[in-house]
């Protein structure tokens, strides 16, 4: 091989030869959630691996390739890890950490969150029919309408039990970074539905839980829903399971495990799987700048749901309810209720929320594996 063919083929090889403008679109739109997750704080356990999957895959789209797709026939690295996310396998174990790390008391101390977590799902209901205005289909406009949970598992869980697969990038991506920016949608929504006196009001503290209480409270919520609608099993059964490694205290390893490593490592399989689906190609298209924004729709719908029943709850107590605590219905645990906590406190800075908001936020988390049930059952998943 002489030296100007060496040259050539090496030239060849440089991405700068194949990038299209869409691609070096999507590489700035890493770079900016790049910033964000490192400069500016926003959940950079999610947002790195996400905006650098969307790195990766936008400089050398191979990378997500499928077996059949690569000349030697092994698949791009990436693909392996989103198989596991169309398996469901991620999200599962996803809900297992999140069990294992989340504290349920609050939301046993005070019931009453239930309904501000279901009231959050509001978003979700209405996504599913704003998309079927937009011309979805019905098993579409369910898959898109979980963002408004702002739980990126279940959207991917429910996208790949409902066969959506062709979807599943632009929806993990609008759930996920949704939930990323949960620091910036929440806040201008809290505030315009409350007044500065309502933001104030201080909450009394929570009764103690006993052990066995929070032991009782995972066994028994399995086998309640799970009667109901045994298709949620996966999800609701892992976060259960979880919970319980946390609260029986005679399993502390696999608790620290499931809370720890094993999290974390199913952070970075999943997170860089779904920023590797966000390929110029298949992400600049009209559908998918809807699911974006239907997912924002939702979003929003969903914060103020929580909020307005938190507002009906707290004329009804008599001013014993902040509403703001509504809006951690929407199931990003635990980041929704530190909004909570951050907005309560710019209006009073001794005013103490966050567990208070860490009952309507669990609350969420199992609404939304509720609704994605409820969306099989009707579909007969």
């Amino acid at each position: 091989m002489d030296f100007g063919t060496i040259v050539n083929n090496l030239l060849d090889q440089m991405a700068f030869f194949h990038l299209q403008p869409g691609n070096y679109a999507m590489i700035g739109v890493a770079l900016v959630f790049l910033f964000l997750a490192i400069k500016k704080g926003f959940e950079p356990l999610l947002l790195i691996p996400i905006s650098f999957g969307m790195l990766l895959v936008n400089i050398y789209p191979e990378i997500m390739y499928s077996p059949e797709q690569t000349s030697n026939g092994t698949g791009g690295l990436l693909w392996y890890f989103f198989q596991l996310d169309e398996w469901s396998i991620l999200p599962s174990l996803i809900f297992l950490g999140v069990g294992a790390m989340t504290d349920f008391g609050p939301l046993i101390a005070n019931p009453i969150s239930f309904l501000m977590g279901a009231a959050a799902q509001v978003g979700i209901y209405s996504a599913y029919f704003f998309a079927i205005l937009l011309g979805f289909n019905g098993k579409e406009a369910a898959a898109i309408s979980i963002i408004g949970g702002a739980d990126g598992p279940t959207s991917l869980f429910l996208c790949s039990k409902l066969g959506q697969s062709q979807i599943m990038g632009p929806i993990a991506v609008a759930a996920y970074s949704y939930m990323a920016l949960v620091p910036i949608i929440q806040p201008p929504v809290m505030k315009l539905l409350t007044t500065e006196k309502e933001r104030k009001i201080k909450m009394e503290q929570l009764r103690p839980v006993s052990k066995l209480e929070k032991i009782l409270f995972p066994i028994i919520v399995t086998i309640v829903v799970c009667l109901i609608l045994p298709s949620t099993a996966p999800l609701v059964g892992m976060l259960m399971l979880g919970n319980l490694f946390r609260e029986c205290g005679v399993v502390k390893q696999l608790a620290e495990t499931a809370s720890n490593a094993l999290m974390y490592i199913v952070v970075i399989l999943l997170g860089t799987s779904v920023g590797a689906t966000t390929s110029a190609e298949a992400f600049l298209n009209w559908t998918t700048l809807k699911i974006v924004g239907l997912g924002l729709v939702a979003f929003i719908f969903g914060t103020a749901g929580g909020v307005l029943l938190g507002k009906l709850l707290c004329k009804i107590t008599g001013g014993k309810i902040n509403p703001l605590i509504g809006s951690a219905g929407v199931s990003a645990v635990p980041m929704a209720a530190r909004v909570s906590q951050k907005v309560g406190a710019e209006a009073d800075p001794t005013n103490f929320l966050l567990m208070h908001a860490m009952g309507p936020n669990v609350a969420g988390v199992i609404g939304t594996a509720v609704a994605a049930g409820t969306f099989m059952a009707i579909f007969g998943v």
